[in-house]
């Protein structure tokens, strides 16, 4: 059991750490990181940092120290994102899949052999993993998919195309769902292959968004390969796989994951860029109720978040609470954006220009990125699904098959 003086001493340690190891120049720069890992360079300072907290292996703070991980108790690993907050500093690999998505699956059912070789490579941010799901004809409907892969012998042979593959043209490596018997139930069918993305037969085509650069893709696979042993979990079992992935994927969307970067307060922003008395009040009673209503529930995300965490304790899954977390999150972080965009006024809309500044220009754009929130990682409507039949044990109305 950890003890309050254990938790004083590891405070102290990580205080101390970070003091000698963070380098004060990226104070603050989480979405700067974001940036980088969305195509972007990293600079020295950058490398470094990324370099440090690989080799100390908090960049998966509770990971098994065995495969590089830091080995830390969920409590040591709250106490670490509460020490860089009060820095600005920030994970630098929390932003990719590696760490959100891929590696929690292979903890889950990676052979020992898959484990080693991974799961060290993305601790320390060597490689970058995306997701093959969804495809033009399987969206929502995900186990229609029609990607397949045939067994060649010592070997798998890939062909097929997904959609909306976040981060592959970037990508080393991918998580793949794919169809290895045609013949059983739509999702009986399915296998997970962690597939080598640098390979000539995958073509990744960039989709471009409103909001300005974009992760999204194409990906197509013709005649790509992967050795037997990339079968991540059972032959035609790769669904269970899948959908502990998702599982996972919407857990480091609820605020799980906690990048530990400063964001400005919404009070503040409020107080600067609408008119206020001398006592810093903010006059419209409107404006403070919808600002107060947007705190709390924020407030009541993050307790809730608190208390799905300590009960999870122990549990083999995360289980469906990320259904209900997803969604929450999602309220709380568009609501913001959209409270900013009309406390700036004009000065929210700038895309480019002297006349506005970092915070100002990174407004609008985290407006319109923001509406995917929505859809990414499963649709709020597949959330309220889940939640509905899994939680609430309200009957099935979607004859599903």
């Amino acid at each position: 059991m950890t003890t309050e003086t254990d938790i004083d001493a590891f405070r102290a340690e990580a205080r101390d750490w970070l003091a000698a190891s963070f380098p004060k120049s990226l104070s603050g720069r989480g979405g700067a990181m974001l940036a980088a890992y969305d195509g972007g360079v990293f600079d020295a300072d950058m490398l470094a940092w990324r370099e440090s907290m690989g080799a100390k292996g908090w960049t998966a703070p509770t990971w098994p120290a065995a495969y590089g991980g830091g080995g830390l108790s969920v409590p040591q690993a709250r106490i670490l994102q509460q020490e860089m907050a009060k820095i600005g500093a920030f994970n630098p690999v929390t932003h990719g899949m590696g760490i959100t998505m891929i590696g929690p699956t292979l903890l889950d059912y990676g052979t020992e052999e898959q484990k080693k070789t991974h799961l060290p490579p993305i601790i320390r941010g060597e490689v970058r993993w995306c997701v093959g799901y969804s495809e033009p004809n399987a969206g929502s409907d995900l186990a229609a998919l029609q990607t397949k892969a045939v067994d060649a012998g010592d070997h798998w042979v890939v062909n097929g195309q997904k959609i909306w593959t976040s981060g592959a043209q970037w990508g080393d490596w991918s998580g793949t769902l794919v169809r290895t018997d045609p013949t059983a139930k739509k999702h009986e069918g399915i296998s997970f292959l962690l597939i080598d993305m640098r390979q000539p037969q995958v073509e990744t085509r960039p989709i471009k968004l409103i909001a300005g650069a974009s992760p999204f893709c194409e990906t197509f696979f013709t005649d790509a390969t992967a050795p037997k042993d990339a079968l991540l979990g059972e032959l035609n079992k790769g669904w269970t796989v899948g959908k502990r992935l998702l599982q996972h994927e919407r857990a480091s969307q609820t605020g799980a994951s906690g990048g530990g970067a400063r964001v400005t307060p919404m009070q503040d922003v409020a107080k600067r860029y609408v008119d206020t008395t001398g006592e810093g009040r903010i006059p419209d009673p409107e404006t403070r109720t919808r600002l107060t209503a947007h705190l709390m529930d924020g407030k009541a995300h993050g307790l809730t978040l608190a208390r799905a965490a300590a009960e999870a304790r122990g549990n083999a899954g995360p289980g469906n609470t990320p259904s209900v977390l997803k969604n929450s999150a999602t309220n709380v972080a568009q609501t913001r954006a959209e409270l900013t965009l009309e406390y700036m006024g004009f000065q929210g809309l700038g895309w480019s220009g002297e006349d506005f500044g970092p915070e100002e220009l990174e407004a609008v754009r985290g407006w319109l990125y923001g509406k995917a929130m929505s859809i990414y990682g499963g649709s709020a409507e597949i959330q309220n699904n889940i939640i509905s039949k899994r939680i609430l044990g309200l009957p099935d109305t979607t004859q599903s098959a």
